[in-house]
This record gives structure tokens, C-alpha cells and sequence, in this order.
């Protein structure tokens, strides 16, 4: 099989040769990887994904079956450093460096409390010129030879609380201020236009997505996930399948989500990603039996302790149950449960390929 042919093969519930592969990396990462196998270095994108959809000529060598794109900063709107070293991007997000990674430093929105404040907020045009350059070229290079999934995570309430403030947000959320309401419309929307420009433009999948979850809890009440943000989702997905019926639909949530899951197989989720594996209720046996009929499985590597303290017997011991629980009758994308992080050892990032082929 082509790495194409085993990804779509997995979509369709049935067994592939062996299942497709899909790992994405932080850019530390992704650099010691190149240097190790001697492939040249590939310069992160410009895209609130860039992990996602980033160092695709590395990834497919070492054996993803799938690319990613996505929406990135177009001409004139990169993200900058500016003179103190902090970054600015295309949203008006500031952040400043913690070392291997960039934390929020101001929330642009972080005064709203009116309709007005959030209405008149300059968000990213979806159609601005040059946004799909990178994933157009992508689809060129690899959109024969491996399925194309169209990165569209930060759907709607990370993207909230990225301009906002987490507790800000939730707390607005609780006493239903009204800009709430307008702000998740016009992200809403705004994701929805994203997700059809990357469908037309060849993605076979639409990777939505937003991080409902702590290890061990929601982080909101179910029935408030069910009052504000399942009508969007469901929303979104019916404008998806409107432009293309078989257009196969995949939701990235961190964390344990075990009371949602029917609501989503409901608004017709097709994958459900990332299945982390110490969150509580998110046991792959458990997901398999009761909802494998529904839903193909993306991710559950362990990437809190496996991947950077494991030993490479040990990833690959992993890798193959798995593959023999979630990859049973097919439906299993393999997949690290997020991106993996720089104190993973290389040895054990080359094991999750050499597993899954053994």
C-alpha cells in the first residue's frame, strides 16, 4: 500500500497493511531529528499550527503516511520580535520566550466586558492573499503519494482564550456575558471559512479541534460544553460535509473527555484525537469497545513518561499494543498523544516508526 492508500483505507474502518503513522514534532525536535537521519533542517512555518503542519520532507521519511496544512501568516502580516524580544503575530497575541517555549505575555482582549469590544476586534482575514501558498505547495509535492489532513485546532475556545485569558473567559462564560457569545460567533465563522478553504484546496481531512479536557475532568460542565459550543461544532461540520459529504472529520482534545465523546459521534465526528493515555477514563480498551464501531482512534503514545523515560523496547513494546487494541479490525491512526517534546530521546522517536513496521 501507499501511505496514502493505508490512511484512507484506515478512515474507511477496514484493516490497513499495517496502520498509518502521523507524528508531529516541536521544532527543537525536528532539528536533532534531521541532523541525526542527515536530512537538511526545515524552518518552522509562520501558523498558529506551525507544529502541526511543519518539516514535512523530515516526516515522510522517517514514514508518515499523511502532510499537514493549514492557514499561515500571509505577506505583510508575519509574526515579529520586536525590540524587548517579544512576539507579536497576526492576531495581536504577544509572547515572550520561557526558553524552549514562547508564553503568553498579553492578551490582547483582555478588557472586553461589551459586544462593542470584541465586535470591532480586527481578526485574520481567512482569504487574505498568499494565506494557502504553504499548503498548496504541499498538496503538489505530497497530496498523491499521502493523505492530506487540513490542521484547523484553536477552532473556536483556545483561540478565545488566547485573546481573552483562560480564567477570564471561563468566568464570562459562567455569567454569560454577552461578548462571549459574539466573540466564539465570529471565531466560529472564521474557522469554518479556514476549514473550507482547506478542503478545497485537497484535504481529505478536517482536523478541528479545541482542548475541552484537564488529566482528570472537563474544564467546563457538560452541559455548558453542550449549550455554548456544540451548536458551533455542530455547525462547522455540517459546512464542511455541505462542500464535501466525504469529507472525513477529526477533533484534537487534550485530556479526559469521556463524557462528550457521544455528543460528538452525535454531530458526526468521524476521528477523535488525541487520546491521552494518564487522563483519566481514556483507556484504549475501554474507547475500542464502546466506541470503535463510531469513531477511528488518532494518537494515545504516551508522551509524558513513555517517550522521554521509556527505553526503546519499551516504545516499541507500546507501539505494538496499541496497534493489536486500537488498530483491531482497523480504524487507528498511530500517533504520539501530542507533539513530541524535546526531552525525548532520539532512539525513541525513530522506535515509534521501526515499532509500528515490525
Amino acid at each position: 500500500m501507499t501511505s496514502r492508500q493505508r490512511f484512507l483505507t484506515t478512515l474507511q474502518h477496514r484493516p490497513p497493511d499495517r496502520p498509518p503513522v502521523f507524528v508531529t514534532l516541536t521544532s527543537q525536535v525536528a532539528e536533532r531529528l534531521a541532523d541525526a537521519v542527515g536530512l537538511p533542517r526545515e524552518p518552522p512555518l509562520d501558523s498558529l499550527l506551525s507544529t502541526r503542519i511543519s518539516h514535512p520532507r523530515l516526516l515522510t521519511q522517517l514514514g508518515n503516511d499523511a502532510v499537514g496544512i493549514a492557514a499561515c501568516a500571509p505577506p505583510g502580516a508575519a509574526t515579529r520580535r520586536e525590540g524587548d524580544g517579544t512576539l507579536v503575530n497576526e492576531w495581536g497575541m504577544r509572547f515572550r520566550s520561557v526558553g524552549l517555549y514562547d508564553e503568553f505575555s498579553e492578551f490582547p482582549l483582555a478588557h472586553a466586558s461589551a459586544v462593542a469590544d470584541v465586535a470591532g476586534y480586527p481578526l485574520p482575514d481567512p482569504l487574505a492573499e498568499g494565506r494557502y501558498d504553504v499548503a498548496e505547495a504541499t498538496v503538489r509535492e505530497y497530496g498523491r503519494s499521502h493523505a492530506v489532513v487540513g490542521d484547523l485546532e484553536c477552532s473556536m475556545f483556545e483561540t478565545a482564550w488566547y485573546l481573552v485569558g483562560l480564567e477570564k473567559l471561563l468566568s464570562d462564560m459562567a455569567t454569560d456575558e454577552p461578548y462571549v457569545t459574539a466573540l466564539l460567533d465570529r471565531l466560529a465563522d472564521l474557522s469554518t471559512r479556514t476549514g473550507l478553504e482547506l478542503i478545497r484546496r485537497g484535504a481529505d481531512v478536517i482536523w478541528a479541534g479545541d482542548d475541552f479536557g484537564t488529566q482528570e475532568r472537563l474544564l467546563m460542565s457538560p452541559s455548558m460544553w453542550r449549550r455554548v459550543f456544540k451548536p458551533r461544532i455542530r455547525r462547522m461540520f455540517e459546512a464542511f460535509r455541505g462542500a464535501r459529504p466525504d469529507i472525513e472529520l477529526a477533533w484534537h482534545s487534550c485530556g479526559s473527555i469521556v463524557p462528550i465523546i457521544p455528543d460528538f459521534i452525535e454531530i458526526g465526528l468521524d476521528i477523535l484525537n488525541p487520546i491521552q493515555p494518564r487522563a483519566k477514563g481514556m483507556d484504549p480498551r475501554f474507547l475500542k469497545s464502546e466506541y470503535g464501531r463510531d469513531l477511528v482512534f488518532f494518537g494515545g503514545l504516551d508522551i509524558q513518561q513513555l517517550l522521554p523515560r521509556g527505553t526503546v523496547q519499551q516504545v516499541k513494546d507500546e507501539v505494538r499494543r496499541l496497534v493489536e487494541i486500537l488498530g483491531a479490525g482497523g480504524g487507528y491512526i498511530l500517533a504520539p498523544a501530542h507533539n513530541v517534546q524535546d526531552d525525548t530521546p532520539t532512539e525513541n522517536i525513530l522506535a515509534v516508526f521501526e515499532g509500528v513496521r515490525s
